[in-house]
């Protein structure tokens, strides 16, 4: 019984690494997240993305900067994702 507790205490939290595609919300970013997947039937890789929002407490996130995103409690409406990691920052225009 005290090993089912333990793995319900250490809920694992889903980690997803993708680029920032915009930065002007207060405290928020939009994080693009690109996988590639076979297709079913043709049988050809492609490439599948979706968009996230992730907060970004100190606004210090910027368009075009790899991050690391994690899954937590629901901030806001469209929210459930907080920047864990800042992994490469863009090039300087």
């Amino acid at each position: 019984m005290s090993d089912s507790k333990v793995l319900s205490d250490a809920k694992l939290k889903r980690i997803l690494t993708g680029t920032v595609t915009s930065d002007k919300m207060n405290k928020t970013v939009t994080v693009l997240v690109e996988r590639k997947v076979k297709h079913p039937l043709l049988g050809k890789i492609i490439r599948v993305s979706k968009k996230y929002h992730a907060h970004d407490e100190a606004n210090e996130i910027h368009t075009g900067d790899v991050v690391m995103i994690e899954e937590c409690r629901p901030i806001a409406k469209t929210k459930t994702w907080r920047v864990a990691k800042l992994l490469e920052k863009a090039a300087a225009n």
